[in-house]
């Protein structure tokens, strides 16, 4: 059921079908779709799918997993995504010249925690900048 919600977003449906076929979705696709994917699947699952690229190991898999997990990342903006595709060969985005692609924010609906980290974020940001 959780995977339905993320193939709301066509970038999420790129990376797990790349994943579903075995592809090296690269190190920025494998965070990007860490970042999204844990507050839809639980570690089990997630850690399942990232062992699906072929280059990438259960072990490395779970550093990932615990790293994400650890730093409490945020999902990634738009912006942010089209910065880490153009760090690697794999096409996070596959549509990138959309700018409503790859919008997680606006095709996902996430834990409300997710919206509150980022709000708070900000208001910090403008307190240092005054």
């Amino acid at each position: 059921m959780a995977v339905e919600e993320l193939r709301k977003s066509e970038m999420m449906v790129h990376l797990l079908d790349a994943l579903d076929a075995e592809k090296d979705i690269g190190h920025y696709g494998r965070l990007v779709f860490a970042m999204v994917a844990r507050h839809f699947i639980d570690e089990e699952e997630l850690i399942g799918y990232l062992q699906k690229d072929k280059d990438f190991t259960e072990k490395e898999a779970r550093a990932l997993y615990e790293q994400v997990q650890g730093h409490d990342y945020n999902p990634p903006r738009r912006e942010r995504v089209l910065e880490y595709q153009q760090q690697q060969d794999f096409m996070i985005c596959p549509n990138s010249d959309d700018p409503d692609a790859c919008n997680v924010y606006k095709d996902l609906q996430f834990p409300e925690s997710v919206y509150e980290h980022i709000a708070s974020y900000r208001e910090q940001k403008a307190e240092a900048h005054d």
